[in-house]
């Protein structure tokens, strides 16, 4: 499946609200993960299904419950049912060829965006869709597939690590967001490492080989850029919109992650510049080498020019010639066609042709 379209043949005709799983099935099974905790306690567990939520909901002030897979559309509607989501909503979970994107309201945040996976392998990046629905009482995050970059919070979760325990679910909500973009932040350091390797090779030996590795960076970074823009414009509504589920205590965590979003944004455009300029490089440069040899080729058939010359006219059959019956004959033709040579190579170094 293209990385940049996801074909959308099976919402032709759909009533809008009705959730239909748009995307490549990554997975065979749902799965449920439930995390439910407060300042003293917590609780990992897998679930069968969405009912046996209900047991830890009195227990516990916090859940985190995290789906894997959303081509089960029957669970999504179930979830959406429990917890009372709007099935516009729904619609858009199930769509994995989402822009990235925030709604804020009183009584729920409800957010898109892009995890950013890469494949060391064929040096490709890979983008899921995670989306998040916060109300007062429960997190919830949808995934494509099993496998994230949230480990490092669950770790902070079970060991009461840092204030993610102290503090609510919008705080967790901020977390994972901010998570997803240090990860883009990471994944642009493998850029950056390679793109300054490009600059060593441009200048040293460009080939065939650097062009490709150029133009297939250009498009990795265009590929991050479409993933990183909509989330740098969507994340700006945590500044500008108001909810009571975001406190002014944690106001400031959601405005450093707009600015760590701008960061992202800016260095993609940065490397994507720095390629463009490699590019140039890598151009003059082979046409420079390319002028160098037909500089010399040019010199070399312009010095013989005379001594093809010379040589031609001794060359022929005619019986009366001068200097053909000359003693010193041969020696005096080497004679001339050196003088000529060395005399044209002077008159090059002069002029500072080579």
């Amino acid at each position: 499946m293209s990385r940049f379209n996801i074909n959308q043949y099976k919402s032709k005709g759909v009533v809008p609200g009705s959730p239909v799983f748009i995307g490549e099935k990554k997975q065979k099974n749902i799965k449920i993960r439930l995390i439910a905790y407060n300042e003293s306690s917590y609780v990992e567990v897998s679930l069968e299904g969405i009912h046996e939520i209900s047991a830890y909901a009195s227990k516990f002030k916090n859940l985190w419950i995290n789906i894997d897979g959303l081509h089960d559309i029957q669970t999504i509607k179930d979830v959406g049912s429990l917890f009372n989501i709007h099935t516009l909503i729904l619609e858009d979970i199930v769509h994995t060829g989402q822009h990235s994107k925030v709604e804020i309201n009183d009584d729920y945040i409800f957010s898109i965006i892009k995890m950013m996976g890469f494949d060391h392998s064929d040096y490709k990046l890979s983008a899921e869709q995670v989306s998040m629905y916060l109300t007062k009482d429960v997190l919830i995050t949808f995934q494509e597939r099993e496998g994230d970059v949230f480990e490092p919070i669950r770790e902070r979760i079970r060991h009461e690590k840092g204030r993610i325990r102290t503090n609510g679910l919008t705080y967790l909500k901020y977390s994972l967001l901010d998570t997803i973009v240090d990860n883009y932040i990471f994944l642009m350091e493998i850029f950056a490492d390679n793109v300054e390797e490009l600059e060593d090779k441009i200048l040293l030996q460009p080939n065939k080989g650097t062009l490709s590795e150029i133009n297939n960076n250009k498009i990795e970074l265009n590929y991050f850029r479409r993933i990183v823009r909509p989330t740098k414009e969507a994340v700006v509504n945590f500044k500008t919109t108001k909810s009571i589920l975001i406190t002014r205590k944690e106001q400031p965590f959601f405005n450093d992650l707009v600015d760590l979003t701008q960061r992202s944004f800016d260095t993609i455009d940065s490397y994507k510049n720095m390629l463009s300029e490699q590019l140039i490089i890598y151009s003059t440069n082979v046409n420079n080498r390319l002028n160098d040899i037909i500089k010399i080729l040019t010199i070399f058939s312009v010095i013989f020019t005379p001594i093809t010359f010379i040589v031609g006219v001794y060359g022929t059959n005619f019986e009366h010639i001068p200097e053909l019956k000359y003693q010193y004959g041969y020696q005096l033709m080497w004679g001339i066609i050196v003088l000529v040579v060395l005399l044209m190579i002077l008159f090059f170094r002069k002029k500072r042709w080579f």
